[in-house]
């Protein structure tokens, strides 16, 4: 990877992660189990041994930095970003200065050891996962006995914030995921504070309601656009709020816009598998073939929801009906599985067996052990600075709609759970064939129509790199890929005005790795809405009148939006 490359992808380490989508197989297991040694671990001790040299050399250079730092002398400081070392009380006491230079100076050490035993792709992401989670676990500033924070507030409440940090760490505990709280869960309210677009649910079925939002221009295109949403998350991260939603961004602009609204499947539910969600998909597509009169529409999935849509489509090309997709935008999707990151690294046939076993004796996947299993992935922004805010300074969280989505999650059916596994562990996207959708063996490099694929450049959870070898599995001869700043879910809620945004663009090519696409792509400043819009444009048809009623015949309006789906948990 080129500088350019890593000095942009390090910049945008501030992202807070929503549950992925793409099933991990270790979600099923607790997070004691994953530190638990294994393979990994051997092959990284044994290729350590195998450099005693290397070894010594590294761990005379940690005894000469610690002596350093007990004798005052040693000049060792935080990097840059790192704030957990920002209350001057780390620089200002001795004692703390030492300690944190101690901490510094070990973990540089383990990194170093980690880069020296060239671990092959999947144990390194193993071991990095492990290695992480040991690191900033043992930070001093976790400590309540040594953060200076914590002290602080003990003084200033009269110890009352050691009384609330201990409730809040027995609330957190006592139910899943046992992970410290990112938000209240009264922090908002959904159709009043966050999904507040004017809209109502046009068709309901068992599986979906499907949302038509009332126009805001007195023209619209007349091609309509429909949003598939992950089938892990609620929609709404799409409408989180007035300004910052992206649904309001298009209507704006002139689109007429239809989301799907996930039902939050139970146990009763378990046989929704794939085929199931395809032709859901498909249903919803038909009802817009009715309220608009269009025989075709624009369709903008994400995540797991960009997967299942791909399938779908196809499918339709395979059957003679791909004219129905005007143009297909994928948000934050991997459909190429290999070295995707984390998720791949960690899942095995034994854990894959085991968890679609743990899923079908349920019925589902609880979305509160996938919330749990990403918040450890990043567990400095995730977890920590949340057990140092709630348990040791004994305060609320500060609210913030995305966590408050990311918090408000579902449960994924065991099929599904089962077909997402298996399709992630054998790739089966990558090979025509391998895969069905509704019976048609899937073929990702027929699907011809228009595409326009996002990633976010720090990606934890579907890294850039996969999102752009996916597009390129895609037989569109227009096929733009789009390189937004920051990550899973803030590379996607990105509204125009934010001064640091920007993104870069190029067409995707075949043969071009994912490195050599990002040294010929265009960077520009602002945000890839704008962009996309302007491409939605060119496929959305002429402008007519917009309509005077929402939905039609057959899909008279039931309930304003968000609807009732979105309610149940």
């Amino acid at each position: 990877m080129t500088d350019t490359v890593k000095n942009e992808t390090d910049s945008g380490a501030d992202e807070f992660g929503a549950p992925l989508d793409m099933l991990l197989v270790n979600s099923t297991k607790t997070f004691g189990a994953r530190m638990m040694p294994n393979a990994a671990w051997a092959r990284f001790a044994l290729s350590l041994a195998g450099r005693p040299v290397t070894v010594a050399e590294r761990t005379a250079s940690l005894a000469k930095e610690l002596g350093l730092i007990a004798a005052g002398k040693s000049q060792r400081e935080p990097k840059k970003g790192d704030r957990r070392f920002s209350d001057p009380a780390w620089t200002g006491n001795p004692l703390l200065r030492r300690v944190e230079q101690a901490y510094l100076a070990a973990s540089e050490t383990a990194d170093q050891l980690y880069d020296d035993a060239d671990l092959d792709w999947k144990d390194a992401e193993k071991m990095r996962f492990v290695l992480d989670n040991l690191i900033e676990g043992l930070a001093p500033t976790n400590s309540p006995v040594l953060s200076p924070l914590g002290w602080k507030a003990m003084i200033d409440t009269g110890g009352l914030s050691a009384v609330r940090g201990a409730k809040a760490f027995a609330r957190d505990m006592m139910s899943s995921p046992r992970i410290p709280a990112m938000i209240e869960p009264d922090a908002y309210t959904v159709g009043e504070t966050v999904a507040t677009t004017k809209g109502t649910v046009v068709l309901r079925t068992r599986m979906f309601e499907l949302i038509h939002y009332a126009p805001q221009t007195k023209q619209v295109r007349e091609v309509p656009l429909l949003m598939v949403p992950p089938v892990i998350n609620k929609y709404y991260v799409m409408d989180i709020a007035p300004g910052r939603s992206l649904i309001e961004h298009y209507l704006q602009g002139g689109q007429q816009v239809f989301a799907i609204s996930w039902r939050n499947p139970s146990a009763r539910h378990r046989d929704w598998g794939f085929d199931e969600y395809g032709a859901a998909i498909i249903e919803a597509l038909d009802a817009l073939q009715v309220i608009t009169g269009v025989d075709t529409a624009n369709v903008f999935a994400t995540c797991s929801g960009g997967i299942l849509t791909s399938m779908v489509i196809a499918h339709l090309f395979a059957t003679g009906h791909g004219d129905r997709i005007a143009g297909l935008t994928l948000g934050v999707t991997v459909l190429d599985q290999s070295h995707a990151g984390i998720g791949s690294a960690l899942a095995s046939r034994r854990g894959a067996d085991a968890a679609i076993r743990s899923s079908a004796s349920k019925g589902y996947l609880d979305g509160a052990s996938m919330a749990e299993m990403f918040a450890w992935l990043r567990p400095t922004d995730l977890v920590w600075r949340y057990w140092v805010n709630n348990y040791i300074q004994g305060r609320s969280p500060a609210p913030f709609d995305v966590l408050f989505w990311n918090a408000d999650t579902t449960r994924m059916t065991a099929a599904l759970h089962r077909d997402m596994v298996l399709m992630g562990l054998d790739n089966t996207l990558v090979t025509p064939g391998e895969q069905v959708m509704l019976g048609t063996p899937v073929d990702l490099s027929t699907i011809e129509c228009d595409a326009y694929v996002v990633g976010g450049i720090s990606d934890h959870i579907c890294p850039w790199q996969a999102t752009e070898r996916s597009a390129a599995l895609l037989g569109s001869k227009d096929n733009t890929y789009v390189l937004s700043t920051a990550g899973h879910i803030a590379s996607l809620v990105n509204p125009p005005g934010n001064p640091k945004s920007s993104f870069r663009t190029a067409p995707v090519l075949q043969d071009q790795t994912p490195e050599e696409w990002f040294e010929s792509a265009e960077k520009q400043s602002g945000s890839w809405w704008s962009h996309h819009l302007a491409w939605l444009a060119e496929r959305s048809g002429a402008e007519v009148d917009a309509p005077a009623q929402l939905g039609a015949p057959g899909y008279e309006p039931l309930v304003p939006a968000p609807g009732t789906y979105v309610l149940e948990k």
